[in-house]
């Protein structure tokens, strides 16, 4: 994470947490959860094919401040792709300041990928009784035992107390018997024909048994607020008795996707093409923690994409395609109609330079994603992940590096995104990278970070994990 100020990069991390999860602390007022291009509205190319940057004409934008804000007409003005990173936390954390939303109750079956807004303490001791911990037989004093005809299964009523010389068939989280001594292992056991019980080694005082408390006691802080729910978390807090977690609402985010020559369904006929962004966008969204409420096509209509976006009272507004400066690239003229002010235009990266991060109100963000595929993916981690995340109160991931096993060719200026597998203690690159592909993003481990001037075999590079190969949270797609 990129600091701020004289910040440490710790520091820097564990602002970001509090600053979040001052969405839930006060207000409770607020409401709170290889393929074609893709609409050919990204006007960009890799650098061994040239072509258009897809760049606005100089212009100012006037912002809620009355600021311009200039188009950016060429590569070098672009906003470079760490500091857009930063630009939309900190326009996150700007808006988490502006609106405090409640907390939210969230059932369990609801709660997973949320965050903590309360802590989580043991409603009940853990475990609320002695309990078996193994299948055997519980016995008091020394061998051999007497055993009980009765045997004493999990969910019964407390059982009759043993004395000095008896023993009970237990099940494993059964409730113990007052007076007993251990928990004698099936397999640690036999019976002879009179009913007596023998140990075939020997038992230790306590063998076996998990006492009261063992766990916590009632009162425990479990879990700090700001973690992260994952199944680990709900099966805890099932345990300590919770029902609902106290956590972050989701940002609530609508999809708008642009581009009349899209096709929902069939195959591309007649310079139509299918729409990838549509069905790729909200679960990759709700795999970064957001609420989709909405996905609405638009097509290539100025009037309808400003209803749209006016209209709307997501956290996130999320466009695809219509950021550059073609005859249907409607994106830049609604911003500017409706005084939004663009904190970042264009950002320095391939593919997906012509992206955009906009503040239509104080609590409300506009990230317009190229039209090609691939690009939309490197806008969204880019733009969309950094301000998610920080909304949700979502611990930022750990950087980490590993070395690539082969040479990736760079951009002269601009940093790459490039998919990539993980092989071992290595990273190795994979084809069909270009915008308009999803052929290589769809077999990848994560995406490497490729500085300009590109990266020899063996050079270690930074790496974005996909959410759904973390093996943790982000396999929460619904």
């Amino acid at each position: 994470m990129t600091s701020h100020g004289t910040r440490t990069d710790e520091e820097a991390e564990d602002l970001d947490v509090e600053e979040a999860l001052a969405l839930v602390k006060e207000n409770p007022g607020q409401s709170g959860p290889s393929g074609p291009p893709h609409g050919g509205h990204e006007h960009e190319a890799t650098p061994a094919h040239g072509g258009h940057h897809g760049h606005h004409s100089p212009r100012s934008h006037h912002g809620p401040t009355g600021a311009p804000h200039k188009q950016a007409d060429s590569p070098h003005r672009a906003t470079p792709w760490p500091e857009a990173r930063a630009t939309a936390e900190r326009a996150a954390r700007a808006a988490v300041r502006a609106v405090r939303r409640a907390p939210l109750a969230a059932p369990l079956d609801a709660a997973l990928g949320l965050t903590l807004a309360a802590p989580l303490a043991a409603l009940t001791d853990l475990p609320s009784f002695d309990t078996s911990a193994m299948d055997g037989w519980a016995v008091a004093g020394p061998g051999p035992w007497r055993v009980r005809d009765e045997g004493v299964l999990a969910g019964h009523a407390e059982p009759a107390r043993l004395t000095d010389g008896e023993a009970v068939r237990i099940a494993t989280g059964a409730r113990i018997p007052l007076d007993t001594t251990a928990v004698l292992r099936t397999e640690h056991g036999r019976t002879d024909g009179r009913d007596r019980l023998q140990a075939t080694r020997e038992v230790g005082h306590g063998q076996d048994i998990r006492p009261r408390g063992q766990e916590c006691r009632s009162g425990d802080q479990l879990l700090p607020v700001g973690t992260l729910v994952t199944p680990a978390v709900l099966g805890l807090a099932a345990a300590a008795g919770y029902d609902t977690l106290t956590a972050v609402p989701r940002p609530r985010v609508d999809v708008l996707v642009l581009g009349d020559e899209l096709l929902t369904e069939g195959r591309p006929h007649d310079g139509l093409i299918r729409d990838a962004l549509g069905p790729m966008l909200p679960p990759w969204l709700r795999a970064l923690g957001a609420e989709v409420r909405a996905v609405r096509r638009i097509g290539d209509d100025a009037k309808a994409l400003h209803r749209a976006v006016t209209a709307s009272d997501a956290d996130l507004v999320v466009t695809t395609g219509g950021t550059a400066a073609g005859p249907v690239d409607h994106v830049h003229p609604v911003l500017s109609r409706i005084g939004a002010e663009l904190l970042v235009d264009g950002v320095k990266v391939r593919p997906g330079h012509p992206m955009l991060l906009a503040r239509l109100k104080d609590d409300q963000h506009l990230v317009g994603l190229p039209g090609n595929p691939l690009a939309a993916v490197s806008g969204l981690l880019t733009l969309a992940e950094p301000l998610l995340r920080t909304l949700a109160a979502r611990p930022a991931p750990e950087p980490y590096t590993l070395p690539l096993r082969d040479a990736v060719h760079g951009h002269p200026y601009d940093t790459r995104l490039v998919p990539v597998v993980l092989r071992g203690d290595g990273a190795v690159p994979l084809h069909y990278n270009g915008p308009a592909m999803l052929r290589g993003i769809a077999a990848a481990d994560a995406l490497a970070v490729v500085p300009p001037g590109g990266a020899r075999p063996g050079q270690e590079a930074e790496l974005l994990d996909l959410p759904w190969t973390t093996g943790g949270i982000g396999v929460c797609f619904t």
